[in-house]
């Protein structure tokens, strides 16, 4: 099954089923970004929206992007305002957006099901304004090395989608190699865990 399939059919449970990953990345998103001012938003992954509400604090126009459909049925259901625009878009090809348009772009539980980051970077470069910020969260390659990966239920049973390793050097070479910048970087575990592998990581890069 293709992931923007997997994802088309776990749309209608994404928000409501119990899922660790995607709560602390919104735990992320928000005490990384509060500390930092935007108006125009290119969101990348934006799914279901889950962080779209929240981005809206802030800025003045979103555009977010997603490869899957049902995905981008469930954010436009769920955030209604005319600051923002959801489309339909694979981020491995380019990116039909005006350059130069965002001064924050930000990356969600996505770039694991992406092959090739250098693409990302490059892309990324182009369409943030000279000091515009590029905000990465995902599942931390630890995890990754362990064995996890992105997954849902099914009545046939739990589903995992395939799935890239990317290591925390090649985050910062493939950015660095496309004229960003490491602003910060943190490593998120779950709550009150005193042991054990973060879950996520997260980035802020300057062009």
């Amino acid at each position: 099954m293709s992931i923007e399939n997997a994802y088309n059919i776990w749309a209608n449970q994404y928000d409501t089923n119990e899922n660790r990953t995607r709560d602390l990345d919104k735990k992320s998103t928000i005490e990384t970004l509060d500390k930092y001012e935007f108006e125009n938003v290119l969101e990348l992954g934006c799914g279901t929206g889950k962080n779209t509400n929240w981005l809206l604090k802030k800025a003045n126009q979103i555009i977010g992007l997603d490869f899957s459909q049902e995905m981008l049925n469930k954010a436009k259901a769920k955030v209604s305002d005319k600051r923002v625009i959801f489309k339909k878009a694979d981020l491995t090809e380019i990116w039909e957006t005006e350059n130069n348009f965002a001064d924050l772009i930000t990356c969600s539980l996505t770039l694991e099901h992406i092959k090739n980051l250098n693409h990302i970077f490059n892309q990324a470069n182009l369409k943030l304004r000279k000091n515009g910020l590029f905000f990465i969260s995902e599942l931390h390659p630890f995890k990754q090395y362990s064995g996890s990966k992105a997954k849902y239920e099914t009545e046939n049973g739990t589903k995992e989608l395939e799935v890239y390793i990317h290591h925390i050097s090649e985050y910062i070479d493939d950015a660095k190699n496309n004229g960003l910048e490491l602003v910060e970087m943190k490593e998120w575990f779950d709550e009150n865990a005193k042991i054990g592998l973060p879950r996520l990581v997260s980035f802020v890069f300057k062009k």
